[in-house]
């Protein structure tokens, strides 16, 4: 995970700065300026709409008490596109672009549903009703081991504790 971070926050901002000089050095400054202002601007307007489809698809699905067709990746994957799209930067900008994209979208949630799905299954635990049952528990018709104490509850004013037996604990005194 570390790693992935890594690469995340130093070598996709390297590799997007090398990219933005290069294309600075071919276009021109102000051509390159322009260009990351429009795919920003652009980007915003993108993520908006299809998050409103997203988000209207949804409405109607649940009113029609179906199960929405796009799910919860494929929103997500709209957010991170709008974010990406906004971010200035080449790499960003058509990673974004194919994030907000109806059928690129769809392929990409797809491959990551799978593989949560996988990772789902390979880490996940499923115990025993054995796990559930208290300490010194042999099974579900095990008797409770330790001290019981018997407790009547009865709703109202509390009543005046009366005087212990030898042999008892001392009666709890209302205040």
């Amino acid at each position: 995970m570390l790693g992935k971070l890594l690469l995340l926050f130093t070598v996709v901002p390297v590799v997007e700065l090398y990219l933005l000089i290069t294309i600075g050095q071919t276009l021109g400054a102000e051509l390159t300026i322009g260009l990351v202002l429009v795919t920003g601007l652009l980007g915003a307007s993108l993520a908006k709409r299809e998050g409103g489809r997203v988000l209207r698809n949804w409405q109607g699905a649940m009113a029609r008490g179906e199960m929405p067709k796009e799910g919860v990746v494929s929103s997500l994957l709209v957010l991170v596109g709008g974010v990406l799209l906004v971010t200035p930067g080449v790499v960003t900008d058509a990673t974004g672009l194919l994030l907000l994209i109806p059928w690129t979208r769809r392929w990409v949630a797809a491959f990551v549903r799978k593989r949560m799905e996988h990772r789902i299954q390979v880490h996940s635990f499923v115990p025993g009703p054995e796990a559930f049952m208290g300490a010194g528990m042999a099974g579900p018709d095990a008797a409770p081991t330790g001290a019981v104490i018997d407790v009547d509850v009865v709703d109202g004013d509390p009543v005046p504790a009366r005087e212990a037996d030898d042999d008892q604990a001392p009666a709890a005194r209302p205040n």
